[in-house]
């Protein structure tokens, strides 16, 4: 993490970028720092993450779909070596009142939606290899490591990526809080991994949760019924399509709640638990799949 007076110098140069309105910060984790002044939001991205083309291929995606994607306001821009986007300010989910059915209608329209010639590909799930290798020693680690070794070679990127039974827009992040109410209607935010990929993956999030025991049946089953009744593209039996991306995506959401909890010197709390279990569940299940 770069100084308090590095991070209050981007502060206010974000604020001059949102333009007129006290600023505020609405995020700042992982490398990512958010400005809202008036209804303007800057956010000056990680540093270590594509600012270049591919982003501008996928701003212009969001562009061209604004019934569905949160469209920005102009092309990104460099502010101290880091790219900058400008978007309209849009309303976050309230954890009260979650939106599981307007969340299953967006990916299910933006699963149907044309696919740009210039799209990127959104390509392999390299986040779950990254916070596994990040983990320290322990029983809980131990349990995530286990089940990592159960899944596909090339989800570990020890083998090519099969080719998938359909490809689509993906948003390639997504979870409720990558949803705003802006103009009085949902939109989907944050495209820096939007692109063509398996629509499976956008729904591998709640499907793992749901496994694990974390997420409501009954908030599973709105979000999916709205996303079939929508068109969503998967196949009838969603499970077949949903296997290994919910059960990567159980091993990714354990090892960042071990990780965090590690860093924080805490014990893992009970939906964390739930996960590391469900990782046991994954690896009695077999080998690799």
């Amino acid at each position: 993490m770069p100084p308090a007076s590095a991070r209050s110098d981007l502060f206010r140069r974000l604020a001059v970028i949102a333009g007129p309105g006290e600023p505020e910060t609405l995020y700042d984790r992982h490398g990512v720092l958010v400005v809202r002044a008036g209804d303007v939001v800057a956010k000056a991205h990680q540093a270590d993450r594509d600012g270049g083309p591919l982003l501008a291929r996928r701003l212009a995606v969001a562009a061209a779909l604004p019934d569905l994607l949160l469209p920005p306001l102009g092309p990104p821009r460099v502010v101290d070596g880091r790219t900058v986007t400008r978007w309209p300010y849009g309303e976050p989910v309230s954890p009260a009142d979650p939106p599981w059915e307007e969340g299953g209608r967006l990916l299910a329209l933006l699963h149907r939606a044309p696919v740009p010639g210039d799209a990127p590909a959104w390509g392999r799930p390299t986040r779950v290899v990254r916070l596994v290798a990040r983990l320290g020693g322990g029983p809980a680690e131990d349990e995530v490591r286990r089940a990592f070794a159960t899944l596909p070679a090339w989800i570990r990127g020890e083998a090519p990526v099969p080719p998938a039974r359909a490809e689509t827009l993906v948003h390639g992040d997504w979870h409720l809080g990558q949803m705003v109410r802006a103009g009085g209607r949902w939109l989907l935010i944050d495209v820096e991994d939007l692109g063509v990929g398996d629509p499976a993956w956008d729904l591998a999030r709640p499907a793992a949760l749901y496994l694990a025991g974390v997420l409501d049946p009954g908030d599973w089953a709105r979000f999916l019924t709205a996303y079939q009744e929508a068109g969503g593209p998967l196949a009838a039996d969603v499970w077949s399509d949903l296997d290994v991306p919910a059960r990567t995506l159980v091993v990714q959401i354990a090892a960042t709640c071990v990780q965090s909890a590690r860093e924080a010197g805490r014990p893992l709390e009970e939906p964390e638990q739930a996960l590391v279990a469900a990782c046991r569940r994954i690896s009695r299940m077999g080998g690799p799949a």
